[in-house]
């Protein structure tokens, strides 16, 4: 009964890095390495919205960040042109629907950080002319835009290239995402957003007190926009002890956010990561943790998109009704960055 329920579902996945993967090959293996590796596990899955972020490894930083996120971005391109009976690269709602109605899987481009872009607002103008969709400003430490919540200490809101680039997104119809940004940024973008926001991957801090993830307050406040807030699977953020990398834990989290922000505003953000970096080769995997945390650490079956399903059946078993768990594998998401894109 779930595995219909899923495959009734728009699943969305609001945040995999696969692009990191499929980039890390030569520009001729793009296209038929995401067929082999990276569309059967959608399939598996049942993925019929998937956001890639362009994430940029600091190894590329500063001097080789902007022609790294040009080259992700192309991937993307070319991921979709040559696998076009399969997905589809979506620059508004009606392409959204139009894959969807195709039985395509609908590729929506985000950037995580505006990696290269720095302080020049004016590239936002570029990016989105390229077909990025979804954005945040900042990832772990400081960029010229803002502050990441590894940097909370310093109770900084965003720099006036920030604000600046926040009403650019708007002027554009870049949905603005939350993800990552410190608590003082996450507080100045809501005094100032006119459009509503997103967490692309974020799980609720009340449970989990990490930096990471959102208090109730900023839950209940990105859902008073119109928003909604996308459930990490990342394991150290669900709990702060390896006992709790369960199933259930993060059950909890997507249950806990439908709460707090309200049925109609939470998703599913997965951030697979392992497979990436166990994928991507060196510098990226040479040094990969973060303040201690091991990034090849998994909710054991949920390794990557194949691993979805679980997720509903966890649901099935806590009584969700069926019209709540549509909501929160992807209708949800699908709804919003229907209104979001028009």
């Amino acid at each position: 009964m779930s595995l219909d329920l899923h495959r009734r579902a728009v699943v969305a996945d609001t945040h995999n890095d696969l692009l990191m993967a499929v980039a890390a090959r030569p520009p001729e293996r793009w296209a038929p390495f995401f067929a082999e590796q990276w569309l059967p596990q959608l399939r598996e899955g049942g993925v019929g919205l998937q956001v890639l972020p362009v994430f940029v490894d600091d190894a590329f930083r500063p001097e080789g960040a902007l022609r790294q996120t040009l080259r992700m971005i192309e991937c993307a391109h070319v991921i979709a042109e040559g696998n076009a009976d399969a997905v589809a690269l979506c620059l508004d709602a009606a392409q959204i629907d139009a894959a969807l109605a195709e039985g395509k899987i609908a590729l929506v481009l985000a950037m995580e950080s505006m990696p290269g872009l720095d302080d020049s607002v004016e590239l936002i103008s570029t990016v989105h002319r390229l077909g990025v969709r979804v954005a945040s400003i900042a990832h772990w430490g400081r960029t010229p835009l803002a502050d990441g919540s590894g940097e909370d200490a310093t109770g900084s809101g965003l720099t006036s290239s920030g604000v600046a680039a926040l009403k650019e997104m708007e002027r554009l119809g870049i949905v603005f995402d939350v993800s990552h940004l410190g608590a003082s940024g996450v507080a100045h973008v809501l005094e100032l957003a006119t459009r509503p926001l997103m967490a692309t991957h974020s799980s609720a801090r009340a449970l989990r007190d990490h930096h990471r993830n959102l208090t109730d307050d900023q839950i209940r406040a990105v859902a008073a926009t119109g928003g909604v807030v996308c459930v990490n699977f990342f394991p150290h953020f669900l709990a702060a002890d390896p006992s709790g990398y369960t199933l259930d834990t993060l059950v909890d989290h997507i249950e806990h956010v439908a709460t707090v922000a309200g049925i109609d505003h939470v998703g599913l953000g997965p951030d697979f990561v392992r497979e990436v970096l166990m994928d991507v080769t060196p510098p990226c995997c040479e040094d990969a943790g973060l303040d201690g945390i091991d990034p090849y650490a998994t909710v054991p079956g949920l390794e990557g998109p194949r691993g979805l399903p679980l997720v509903t059946e966890a649901l099935v078993r806590r009584g969700v009704p069926d019209k709540d768990l549509l909501k929160i594998l992807g209708g949800n998401v699908h709804r919003f960055l229907g209104e979001a894109l028009r």
